[in-house]
């Protein structure tokens, strides 16, 4: 994902933190909760719950632990609140776990009905992984419009790159990029996907991507799910 913030300094408070943070991502139920909202869009407590296998009650103990912690924020809008994480920062520890997760011995668990499909393609906070954004960056490789390095840990594109990004409605230098600029967010950096172990497009430009793939109804989000999906293909007349 992005880079990371200038290490800060290691205090007694800072262990304590990242015990009391560690601490909240070890119930299974707030783990999915924080993973469901990987996907980007805001979601209600009822959602939440559904995703995590919890009633109601224990759901919005959860949420209140989480939002106490700095972990996920809220907004109120009509009769719902609608919960996102807190920060990418935060996005980018819980994609760091979920690489984690997938080392050591492999365990014997069945795969699960939604795992092919976040395998294909998932969201990632804001941009997209999976073997489609594994294939998407190999492919702006090979045409020339990025440029890897560092063993595939740096990426910039190319001025044909840029030029074709142009064309695909992606205006790395125009207006709309100011906010991005202002966030000093990088233009674009790789991510080593946890499940293809390959690097897919973060930054700048792997946001701007994923949206404006769902602009084009290349890729549509499924509610519930950090799973986008490509259209169906056509029937024969």
């Amino acid at each position: 994902m992005d880079a990371p913030a200038p290490h800060a300094t290691a205090t007694f408070a800072s262990g304590a933190r990242i015990a009391e943070i560690a601490a909240l991502l070890g119930d299974p139920a707030r783990a999915n909760m924080l993973l469901a909202l990987m996907g980007g869009p805001a979601l209600t407590a009822g959602e939440l719950a559904r995703q995590a296998g919890v009633s109601a009650p224990t759901t919005s103990g959860h949420l209140a632990k989480l939002a106490a912690a700095g972990m996920v924020a809220a907004r109120a809008q009509g009769r719902h609140r609608y919960y996102r994480l807190a920060s990418r920062e935060i996005a980018e520890v819980l994609h760091a776990l979920m690489l984690a997760a997938t080392l050591g011995p492999p365990r014997h668990r069945p795969p699960g009905p939604r795992e092919g499909a976040l395998r294909l393609a998932r969201s990632c906070y804001d941009h997209l992984a999976g073997r489609l954004a594994v294939a998407l960056l190999a492919a702006l490789e090979a045409q020339g419009h990025v440029r890897l390095s560092n063993e595939g840990e740096a990426v910039e594109p190319t001025p044909q790159g840029r030029a074709f990004l142009a064309d695909f409605g992606l205006d790395l230098e125009g207006p709309g990029q100011a906010a991005r600029h202002a966030s000093r967010r990088p233009l674009c950096r790789t991510c080593l996907d946890w499940s293809e172990r390959r690097p897919h497009l973060s930054g700048r430009l792997g946001a701007g991507l994923l949206e404006r793939l769902l602009a084009l109804g290349w890729l549509t989000r499924v509610p519930g799910s950090r799973a986008p999906t490509p259209p169906a293909p056509a029937k024969p007349g």
